[in-house]
């Protein structure tokens, strides 16, 4: 399965160099947040695939404007052709914006998706836009990351954790793709195409 992953920025290979055949072979579209709400509806005239999307702390907009055509897997489980897909948007708490939370915060969102995990025996990708704490993640308090999803990789062992925020650019060793323990961890930054294996 292809699954194509977006975050933070537009990319301008798939908007303002688009064409139809950039989407062939693509079988899932997922944005890990901050993207204006009218690239990702833009995507979805064209693609015949699901886009989903979770929140990033720039995505206030989301409230008035959603994206034509595309799903939000916040706080839940989304399952398409049998991959358990959790959903968990926003960043650390750094000024008052709506997607953002502390670690007792988004520790709270996830305990209460208990009964989902344990009815989906746990879940196959984790989506957020902030990345994990310790995991590659920024100094600053913005770019924290958060330890419930730690927790969440120690507990469930994910073949993949797809995060955005923490751009390419930053400058801070970042790479594509890293390991943490079974899982893959991929930055999703502008974009970037992951080969799910469904049979490992």
């Amino acid at each position: 399965m292809k699954i194509l992953v977006l975050s933070d920025v537009e990319s301008k290979y798939y908007w303002d160099y688009f064409s139809k055949d950039k989407l062939d072979g693509i079988d899932l579209i997922i944005s890990c947040g901050d993207l204006k709400p009218e690239y990702l509806s833009f995507l979805a005239t064209y693609a015949k695939v699901p886009i989903l999307y979770v929140y990033g702390n720039h995505d206030d907009c989301y409230d008035e404007n959603p994206p034509d055509g595309c799903i939000s897997i916040e706080d839940r489980i989304y399952v398409y052709k049998g991959v358990r897909i959790l959903g968990l948007g926003g960043s650390m708490r750094y000024n008052n914006g709506k997607y953002q939370y502390t670690q007792k915060e988004m520790r709270k969102r996830v305990r209460r998706l208990w009964m989902a995990l344990k009815w989906r025996k746990g879940f196959d990708i984790l989506v957020t836009h902030a990345p994990a704490y310790n995991v590659y993640d920024g100094e600053d308090l913005c770019h924290e990351g958060f330890e419930a999803f730690v927790e969440l990789m120690d507990k469930y062992s994910p073949k993949y954790f797809v995060h955005g925020h923490i751009h390419m650019n930053y400058g801070m060793n970042n790479k594509r793709e890293r390991v943490y323990k079974d899982t893959r961890v991929v930055n999703a930054f502008d974009h970037y195409i992951i080969e799910y294996d469904e049979k490992k």
